[in-house]
Formats: structure tokens, C-alpha cells, sequence
């Protein structure tokens, strides 16, 4: 889960009028409400496609240059077979029972029609296409791509949706010599492989489709016929990879927390081709966070896998070669509903958080929330060894008030606090987060595992959309000052864009300045319908923009991204 969809954790949301209450089976009839959908309250476009039930978007043709974005989308039409077998025809037919009569998406947080509104509307893959720069010019140190990683869902939901669920795709920008091009391609995940083979959404999918015990049975059962038809196999994979990327063992893997890894590679033209989902020679046989963290000194990976069973928690790490070694099972980790969606390290110790918001899927198929907030739990974080064999070295602290949901850094200090006091090893940590449902500090900068003060994030406005990037100088609150943002950038009016990533100009200089370098994001325009890459000064108080680079097509609002040099790209 990134920053942007931490705001999918409330229910709550402002009313909606212009569409009724009880909405047709989605995609049935032309979209043209113009009035704020309820999770995200942004304005729906005036002219969205006329779409049916489980329609295929056309793929690209990759002897034509895209023509620019508008706000009139094109019309999607099927391009492929659709399975009509039996056993297929009989599923489909209980699965539209299901979504028609025991359980349309009424409820506004898995309402297609809302969810997948404006700038979060799908787009079809991209071929490797060149972009203007309309603005400025391309540092020389951007030498690389930038990957952006987020959920695209390759079949039009005709039933409940949230966008959790949608198939990952990769945005990639790729920079050399000054030029840039664009490529978005999905993630060619086990779930995205046999539903374009079948022709239609097959895979049950977690956060919208399993709400309330009625629905969440007669599903279950569709599920499992699936199986029994030979349409599905659990144990090859069921999740859509479309949360984040991680660059280790020289290679780069498109992460997703309900599966495993899928390694991706970049072609010489700059297109991006999925390898395979991995198992580490066998020794991951199940999800793992999608926010490993890697030494930027010994390039090993750390990580963790969440499980609803006793241990619940295990911690793992990968070595520099990106070979898996043995887990360390943490039964000091109690609760089955707890929220563990990141850890963060320092160059001894991994950190581990665990905060006041829950998650139950028991809760969400009794009729519930699948996330909750428990104020009767204090949080902790617990802190282990980073090559320890055994949970017997950790150690948990009680903090009030520690909500994390993302960290962004962490390290050791003398007399820090959080440490245990007898202990040689005082360990300090500052993590940026926000307490509560809505976390408003959540950047991409390179992990140091080592102590620093400027951190470059993203800010929301009270809609959760992200209208500027800010940069804050953490130091300022050790002396009392509680503003510390020393510099900021506003997108401007109708204008969102996502996590920004710094990249430094002299990443081998150990004495560079930690602001001495670049913010990069994509960013759309909702009036124009047209999407920017941004390339803006770290160390420039207003964030001064170095260059704009126009896109062929627009990029839908996504999760997180990563940007790879040019000489770990040529590693892959």
C-alpha cells in the first residue's frame, strides 16, 4: 500500500447525489456524471468511455506513435475470445448472480463507476514512445528509468472494485542523452496471464470481493469451482503485483503483498518484459513486503513475510547476490490483525512497527472493514539484529501515539530514545509518518540506513490528493520548532501528482549535501487530461521545476516508484 491509497483505509466519505444510491451493474450504460465521486472526491471527466460488462481493452499497436491525450478516451472494444466453455459459461453465470443480486457494489469505496474515475480510469500498454520536453532540459545525471508501479486493471470490473486489486503496470521513463521515453506495460502476473487467456476476470479478488459472509461464501464457492474446473491453481499465484519495485541482487522485481516477487527486466529498445514470478530456488514459498529495504552499502535486502498463523511474523533477509537466506520466525508478534506493512533498518538492528490500525478479513467478511483502528492498543516497535538467528535478542517498546505506516529512514545514535537502556547499543530512530487512517508524510528517497535530516514527500489536501511536494528539514524539531517545512512546490489548480523520488546528483560522493539533487514525478493535469514528468531542484527553496517533459499518454495516479541507474539497468 503507498501513501496515496492509505487513504482507502476509511469508510468515511463526503455524500455523492448525482448518482443513485443503487447504481446498474457497473459499465453497463455511458459514465457522464459530472459531479465528486465519494472516496477520493475528484471530479469525474465529462466525456469517459461507454463501456460493457467485462470488455478487454485493444492493445496497442506498436508501429504507430500514440496519438496526445484528451479528454475524449476512446471507445474500448473486445479483442480477444472469450472462454465459452461449459464449466466457464455455468462460473460466469453465478459469478453475475453474485454481482447483480446478492451483492452489487453499492457501498461507494468498491463502486467501480467512483473508483475508477478521472485520472484512475485504466489505459492500455504503451510500446517504448519518445516524449517531448517542453520545458527545460534533462540532468545529466538522470541517467536511468524511472519506474512507477501501480494497480490497472486489464478487465473492467462487473462486479465490486477497490483499487487495491486492479493488475499492476509499470510507467517507465527512460533518460539518456538528454532524451526521454515513455513505456507502460503490465506485470505479466500468473492472475494477468490466465484471465487474458480466458477472456475474462477470474481471479477472486481480496479487498472488494470478499465483504459480508453471503457474498463473501457464494464467491468462495465460485473460487473453488475454478479450481476444481482446472481454471485456477492457487499455488502459481494470485496477486496482481501492483504496489512497488525493489532493485536487489542485480536484479529488479515488481512487489505485490498478496504473492511473490516477479522479476522484471528492461529490453534494449527500453521496453519492459516480465521474467517470472520467483521462489528463490524454493526458499519463498510465500508473500513477502512489498517494501524490502537494502543496505545501500552491503546491498543486501531486507524483508519479512506476514502470515494469519503462528509465527506470524518472519523476518529474512537476501544476500548482495539476491540469494534467500534462512527466516527468523517472531512469536513475540501476537495478534493476527495486526498492520505490519513496512520495516525499516539501520546498519545493526531491523525495526519493526507494530501500530493501532488492524486488519481482519474475519471482520470484513462479517459485513465489516477489513481495516480498523483499535485505540485501545498501544503501539510498539520492536527492534531485532539484523543477522540474528533467532528472535531470543528482541526487544519491544511501548510508544504511545506510533502509527507508522511507511519509513522512510532510520539509525543509530548515543542517547537516543527507543533504545534499551542497558544495552551498549543506545539505538535512536526517526521514522516520518503520521499517526491515524491518513498518513501526510510518505516520501521515495534512497534508504541510507544512517542518519539524515531532509526528507522530500509528498503533501495531501483534505481530499487525499496530492497537489504539492514538500521538502522538511527533521532537525528542526529536535530544538522545538514544530514547522519544518523549508521548501515546497504547488502542482498547481487541477493538477495531482504522486510520491516524489529523489535522485542525487553524485550518489558516490559521500560529502554531497543530502538535498543536493533532484525530485522526480509523474503528474497529471485533470482540466487538460494531459500528464507531465517533472524534474524539480532538491535544493531550490521553492522546489524550482529544471524540466517538464509532456507524455505521449497520460499515467493514471499509482503507488510507488523506483528510479534505476543506467549501469544497474545494464546488470539485468
Amino acid at each position: 500500500m503507498d501513501s496515496l491509497s492509505s487513504s482507502f483505509l476509511s469508510t468515511s466519505s463526503p455524500p455523492y447525489s448525482t448518482l443513485s444510491r443503487q447504481p446498474p451493474r457497473p459499465w453497463s450504460s455511458p459514465l457522464t456524471p459530472s459531479s465528486p465521486f465519494r472516496i477520493r472526491s475528484v471530479r469525474i471527466e465529462e466525456n469517459l468511455q461507454t463501456i460493457a460488462t467485462t470488455t478487454k481493452r485493444s492493445g496497442q499497436d506498436r508501429t504507430k506513435k500514440p496519438s496526445p491525450s484528451s479528454n475524449n478516451e476512446k471507445r474500448i472494444t473486445s479483442s480477444r475470445a472469450v472462454d465459452h466453455s461449459l464449466p466457464a459459461t455455468i462460473l460466469n453465470a453465478f459469478d453475475n448472480i453474485i454481482n447483480d443480486f446478492i451483492d452489487p457494489p453499492l457501498r461507494d469505496s468498491i463502486d467501480p463507476r467512483r473508483a475508477l474515475s478521472s485520472n484512475f480510469f485504466p489505459v492500455d500498454e504503451l510500446p517504448p514512445t519518445d516524449c517531448e520536453i517542453s520545458e527545460g532540459a534533462l540532468p545529466s545525471c538522470l541517467d536511468g528509468v524511472y519506474f512507477r508501479n501501480g494497480p490497472n486493471p486489464q478487465f473492467l470490473p462487473r462486479g465490486p472494485y477497490h483499487l487495491f486489486d486492479g493488475d499492476g503496470m509499470l510507467h517507465a521513463i527512460r533518460i539518456s542523452k538528454g532524451k526521454a521515453t515513455l513505456c507502460s506495460r503490465y506485470v505479466k502476473t500468473y492472475k494477468y496471464n490466465i484471465e487474458k487467456e480466458a477472456g475474462f476476470p477470474i481471479i477472486l479478488n481480496i479487498f472488494s470481493g470478499l465483504h459480508g459472509l453471503t457474498a463473501s461464501v457464494a464467491r468462495m464457492a465460485v473460487t473453488a469451482g475454478r479450481f476444481l474446473a482446472g481454471q485456477i491453481d492457487p499455488s502459481k499465484g494470485n496477486g496482481p503485483a501492483n504496489t512497488s519495485l525493489a532493485f536487489f541482487g542485480n536484479k529488479l522485481y515488481a512487489l505485490g503483498e498478496t504473492d511473490l516477487p516477479y522479476a522484471i527486466k528492461l529490453a534494449s529498445d527500453g521496453d519492459i518484459i516480465t521474467v517470472g514470478r520467483q521462489d528463490f530456488d524454493g526458499k519463498l514459498s510465500m508473500r513477502m513486503t512489498a517494501h524490502p529495504k537494502v543496505d545501500p552499502v552491503t546491498k543486501e535486502a531486507f524483508c519479512f513475510s506476514y502470515i494469519p498463523m503462528p509465527p506470524l511474523l518472519l523476518f529474512f533477509r537476501f544476500n548482495e547476490n539476491g540469494e534467500k537466506q534462512g527466516n527468523v520466525p517472531i512469536f513475540s508478534m501476537t495478534s493476527p490483525t495486526s498492520f505490519l506493512h513496512d520495516l525499516a533498518i539501520t546498519k545493526k538492528y531491523a525495526i519493526f512497527s507494530e501500530i493501532q490500525i488492524t486488519m481482519s478479513p474475519i471482520a470484513m467478511i462479517s459485513g465489516g472493514s477489513l481495516f480498523s483502528l483499535d485505540p485501545e492498543r498501544v503501539p510498539r516497535v520492536g527492534v531485532i539484529p539484523r543477522y540474528a538467528k533467532d528472535e531470543s535478542e528482541m526487544k519491544w517498546f511501548e510508544v504511545p501515539g506510533w502509527n507508522t505506516v511507511h519509513s522512510i529512514n532510520a539509525w543509530e545514535e548515543d542517547g537516543g530514545y527507543g533504545g534499551d537502556g542497558g544495552n551498549e547499543h543506545n539505538i535512536g530512530g526517526r521514522f516520518a509518518g503520521e499517526p491515524g487512517f491518513h498518513p501526510r508524510v510518505s516520501g521515495e528517497d534512497e534508504y541510507r540506513s544512517e542518519k539524515w535530516n531532509c526528507i522530500k514527500a509528498p503533501s495531501f489536501n483534505s481530499k487525499s490528493r496530492v497537489t504539492r511536494v514538500v521538502k522538511l528539514d527533521v532537525s528542526l524539531s529536535e530544538v522545538g520548532q514544530e514547522e519544518c517545512v523549508v521548501a515546497s512546490r504547488m502542482f498547481g489548480p487541477g493538477c495531482f501528482g504522486g510520491e516524489p523520488f529523489f535522485v542525487a546528483k553524485e550518489p558516490d560522493n559521500p560529502d554531497a549535501d543530502e538535498d543536493d539533487g533532484y525530485l522526480i514525478s509523474y503528474v497529471h493535469n485533470e482540466n487538460t487530461s494531459e500528464s507531465r514528468f517533472l524534474v524539480m531542484d532538491a535544493k531550490s527553496p521553492t522546489l524550482n521545476i529544471v524540466c517538464a517533459v509532456k507524455l505521449p499518454r497520460r499515467v493514471p495516479y499509482g503507488f510507488h516508484g523506483l528510479f534505476v541507474r543506467e549501469n544497474d539497468i545494464n546488470k539485468l
